[in-house]
């Protein structure tokens, strides 16, 4: 027998093309023009890219390479990440004001559970309006919103009318939606995944659905419970309001690359600066210090060492990473190295997730 689907009411805000969005309202000359943010014509990967662009492929996570080949007018623009998260701190007190129930998952993304609200507005399609609005009116920037029963659902449906737009799936259309959805549109299903689910003849959610549990996890291990249960509608995540960081890290891109080990120890004390200053920011200390390497064939590589205690001085920090970075030879030049801590002294707290019903 199915879980019944618990009749929350959350909204998944998410800014449209963000990054590229900030620099075209501060800079009008770069409005309607494609821009990427981040990486140059010669090296890096671009961070966020405007629609503009996107209608050539560009995309986040693309070679800046292949960016600039597949859109030849393509602009680079240096990242400002202190603008971005000023803006992004804006937008969160916007939330805030609706309810206190606010996930945010980056700068330009959060869950709001709506389902008890400081508006009292019963209507969580009406409030993901009302936030849309206030963001514009008070940044001058456009967002998408899902509304919907659950996070996952509420998440994939604000792909649906971006940019600028809304779609909400109400209780009664949750499985019918998930059930037409093609399977590249799952949350939490990447390329590979999709592949494979090909290979099984899975395209849609009504195919995931036809297979069994034990069918699913023979396939996809932990992760077909999971696919199991979503495509039924089922994912009882509450929304955090306090999140709690897993890691933290800090990583630098290269304008050359380096092959002295004595040049990349100088690059990796002022990644350790930066490290540190996070960890002081967010008041934690981790026993996992890892290195990442990417060489300048794009490959990449990270080296661990796991402390008994607890650290966060960037001369500790400094030290471990020197060992690893001398673990072994570099395979070849490099064009980024970073340093993160993790299994951190945070413990994670336990939420009780209330089921309630409303009309939605």
């Amino acid at each position: 027998m199915e879980d019944l689907i618990p009749n929350r009411k959350i909204i998944h805000v998410d800014m449209d093309a963000f990054y590229a969005s900030v620099e075209q309202m501060d800079n009008p000359q770069l409005r309607g023009k494609p821009i990427a943010v981040g990486g140059s014509e010669n090296r890096g990967v671009v961070a966020a890219a405007s629609y503009e662009a996107r209608k050539f492929g560009v995309r986040s996570a693309l070679s800046s390479i292949i960016a600039k080949k597949n859109c030849p007018e393509l602009i680079f623009v240096t990242p400002r990440f202190d603008r971005y998260k000023e803006i992004s701190n804006q937008i969160q007190k916007i939330f805030y004001e609706y309810t206190d129930l606010v996930e945010p998952l980056s700068l330009d993304e959060a869950y709001l559970d709506v389902t008890i609200n400081k508006k009292g507005n019963p209507s969580a399609t009406i409030l993901a309006q009302e936030i849309r609005q206030r963001i514009f009116e008070t940044v001058g920037l456009t967002a998408s919103a899902g509304i919907s029963v659950n996070k996952f659902v509420a998440k994939i449906a604000s792909d649906y009318n971006k940019p600028n737009g809304q779609k909400t799936v109400n209780p009664d259309e949750v499985i019918p939606f998930l059930e037409q959805l093609a399977i590249r549109k799952f949350h939490g299903v990447g390329k590979v995944t999709t592949e494979k689910m090909y290979q099984l003849g899975i395209f849609t959610g009504l195919d995931l659905k036809s297979k069994s549990d034990e069918f699913l996890e023979k396939h996809f291990g932990k992760s077909g419970k999971f696919y199991y249960n979503v495509v039924r509608g089922i994912h009882n995540s509450p929304v955090k309001s306090d999140r709690i960081s897993k890691s933290v890290a800090a990583e630098h891109t290269f304008d050359s690359n380096l092959s002295s080990e004595i040049y990349m120890i100088e690059k990796l004390e002022s990644i350790a600066g930066s490290l540190e200053k996070r960890i002081k920011k967010h008041g934690v200390a981790g026993k996992t210090i890892t290195l990442k390497i990417k060489y300048s064939d794009f490959t990449q590589q990270t080296r661990s060492k796991t402390l008994p205690y607890f650290v966060s001085d960037k001369i500790l920090i400094l030290s471990i990473v020197s060992e690893l970075l001398y673990q072994e030879r570099m395979k070849d030049s490099v064009r980024l190295l970073g340093i993160s801590l993790s299994n951190l002294n945070t413990d994670e707290k336990r939420f009780v997730a209330v089921q309630l019903k409303f009309d939605f």
